[in-house]
């Protein structure tokens, strides 16, 4: 079964230019001026831009924490990811066994098959780093996840303390695996948060008041330095405000193995989001939490060079019932936000139009970069060979934001009221339509795992 994009302007991370796209079954078969066989379907996308299919590679669906579970599941999260463009996401799955790996990979596995509409791979999140677990880590890595996730915060809960992860670090290192690190000070923030609610400082915006800028800086630069110490690749997760970044940038001048990525939401979201009254307040509650306005340029600036290499979401949904669990107490509040859906028409609208990136950036960023970080090697572009992963996006088909267009499982929207000035038309992934003009068209389970390849 063969398909023609015909008519559009195709966006690589090189440049852009126009040109049809066969595909071939779950292949491209190729990018230029075709002729496609008699019997294709020919979509007429004159007008459009054709992206390579976003990868998101930092979500967590069906995700347990602080006693409740992320709203958004296997289906519902990715009927989302692919109405914001996302052909392939790498959740998160956490480890659960004090001593072993693999039955958090299996736990996780069994939520996504035969539920997801796009494909999927995992990352693991180690939260016991003792020696059985370090020992487990070769089976990961040979099952398809080849990285690993650590948190420097949450102390008391996911918390790893330094010597734990150097173990991890060279671990990881010699199986040619990635390691990734949430960077704040857990003890300076456990610190901070216990003097807030003596002082009966409980409302939202005191999640953020206490973890301050510094203590994700701090936490950068010493998970550079142990980087550096053992020569194993590092990836700073979420990177938030200028002093972090700057962590990253000073250690990738030293010639050490350190990337970052940042998320949609600081990118355009402020900490005064946090100031709203109530429950509205609450939905703000993320960590690293949301940073003062005069970051926003610094961290665009960050990502046009390239010091940030990638945007990625943080997608963790929690509806107003469970966000509203922390209205007398900023601490008993689920972290994250509902972004899955809106990284590609934000980052069009704020970066693009806006003058600060480029089409071919904000595909390298959102696509062509995370598909050779996380070795995704059949992902990323649109080339011969590669899955037909197509994304095609009409700059002047305006799209509300509002629960009323979000396919994200929860009951309010964080831009609602605001209207992005273009939209995804089409959304293909390996050759198939999933989302097509405002509708979801696949049945839950045409996404895959994907086994992933190592570091290069």
């Amino acid at each position: 079964m063969s398909t023609v994009l015909r008519g559009g302007r195709v966006v690589s991370a090189d440049g852009e230019y126009d040109a049809d796209v066969l595909i071939s079954g779950e292949r491209i078969a190729a990018v230029g001026d075709v002729a496609p066989p008699g019997d294709a379907t020919v979509l007429d996308v004159s007008g459009c831009y054709v992206l390579p299919g976003l990868i998101d590679n930092h979500t967590h669906l069906s995700m347990p924490f602080m006693g409740m579970m992320s709203s958004d599941d296997y289906n519902t999260g990715t009927q989302a990811a692919a109405a914001g463009g996302v052909t392939c996401l790498v959740d998160f799955s956490i480890q659960r066994e004090p001593d072993q790996l693999r039955s958090a990979l299996a736990e996780w596995q069994g939520r996504a098959e035969g539920a997801a509409h796009v494909d999927y791979g995992f990352h693991m999140a180690i939260t016991n780093a003792n020696e059985a677990t370090i020992d487990d880590m070769a089976a990961i890595v040979e099952a398809g996840v080849t990285s690993f996730k650590l948190f420097m915060a949450y102390k008391g809960e996911l918390m790893t303390r330094d010597d734990a992860m150097v173990a991890v670090l060279e671990r990881a290192r010699d199986l040619g695996a990635l390691t990734m690190v949430h960077c704040e000070n857990g003890d300076v923030v456990d610190i901070l948060v216990k003097r807030a609610l003596h002082a009966k400082e409980t409302d939202a915006i005191h999640h953020a008041l206490t973890r301050p800028e510094f203590v994700e800086a701090e936490a950068t630069s010493r998970a550079a330095r142990l980087s550096e110490y053992t020569g194993a690749p590092l990836f700073v997760v979420h990177v938030t405000c200028e002093p972090a970044a700057a962590e990253i940038q000073a250690a990738q001048q030293r010639g050490v193995p350190v990337a970052g990525e940042t998320c949609t939401q600081y990118l355009v979201n402020t900490i005064d989001d946090l100031r709203s009254p109530g429950v509205e307040g609450c939905r703000y509650i993320c960590s690293p939490p949301l940073r003062d306005a005069s970051n926003h340029e610094p961290l665009w600036d960050f990502l046009r060079r390239g010091v940030l290499e990638s945007v990625s979401t943080d997608h963790c949904p929690f509806t107003d019932e469970q966000k509203a669990r922390g209205l007398d107490d900023f601490s008993l509040v689920p972290n994250g936000l509902p972004v899955i859906q809106h990284r590609l028409s934000k980052l069009w609208d704020e970066g693009v139009v806006a003058g600060r990136i480029t089409p071919s950036q904000l595909v390298d960023r959102c696509s062509t970069t995370i598909a050779r970080r996380f070795g995704l090697a059949s992902k990323g572009a649109l080339a011969p060979g590669k899955d037909a992963d197509v994304v095609v996006f009409d700059p002047d088909a305006p799209r509300d934001y509002g629960t009323h267009t979000s396919f994200m499982n929860v009951d309010y929207d964080l831009y609602a009221g605001e209207t992005a000035s273009g939209s995804v038309r089409h959304t293909l992934c390996r050759g198939t339509m999933v989302y097509d003009h405002g509708e979801i068209v696949s049945s839950p389970g045409h996404g895959r795992f994907v086994r992933r390849e190592g570091q290069a």
